[in-house]
């Protein structure tokens, strides 16, 4: 059966907030005196910001019982950021333009929290677009985890076989093939000479580089 079905993430991918999540989390580990590597940040992208914060707190021994608060501040100051200063990732408005020339269906699955979601399409316009949002931010488990890609999928009612999806991350990528769905990864620049993205179906420097050939391919 034919593709008919695309799914997208949110961060990285639509909207170019990835930049100001860094600075959320940035600002608060620095009370902590955590300064995080290019690499360290990147190796948690995805994540959502409650195991981002545990992740790091295990990772440096920081107390626990700071946590819920650190998340609650990152996400805030993110959120402000995002809808003050983010704009929208190089060809979105054509590869939304292109799936919808094409009859596709059309979601969003993120680790983000709804309210940000809501936030970024307002922003960008693009509501119109999106037959169903998934959001990990109450599930069980997040990305690398697949549920916030099938949940998706079972809103669209479609098989996740059906689905193409596009990632930023490594841990958005490793759900979206979890899910066994067709993955196309649209890495950030500094991130596009990593090994591991040789698991997804295609690597693309941005939404333009996306044609009817690796439609077809895929």
């Amino acid at each position: 059966m034919p593709l008919n079905t695309v799914i997208f993430d949110m961060d990285g991918v639509l909207i170019d907030s990835e930049p100001f999540w860094e600075e959320a989390g940035t600002e608060i580990l620095e009370k902590f005196g955590i300064v995080l590597t290019p690499d360290q940040y990147f190796s948690t992208t995805g994540l959502r910001t409650r195991e981002w914060i545990d992740w790091w707190f295990t990772h440096f021994k920081i107390d626990k019982s700071y946590a819920k608060e650190a998340e609650r501040s990152i996400v805030t100051k993110a959120k402000e950021k995002i809808e003050k200063h983010a704009v929208a990732m190089t060809g979105v408005d054509y590869i939304l333009q292109f799936f919808k020339e094409r009859n596709f269906i059309i979601g969003l699955a993120t680790s983000s929290p709804v309210s940000l979601i809501e936030v970024v399409i307002e922003k960008l316009q693009i509501k119109q677009y999106f037959k169903a949002v998934s959001s990990a931010e109450e599930l069980p488990h997040s990305k690398p985890h697949p549920q916030v890609y099938l949940n998706c999928a079972e809103k669209l009612n479609v098989s996740p076989l059906d689905c193409i999806c596009f990632e930023d991350s490594y841990n958005g990528m490793i759900a979206a093939k979890a899910a066994r769905m067709k993955c196309v990864v649209v890495p950030a620049v500094s991130q596009r000479h990593q090994p591991y993205w040789s698991a997804a179906n295609f690597k693309i420097e941005s939404f333009f580089h996306f044609e009817e050939k690796i439609l077809q391919e895929l």
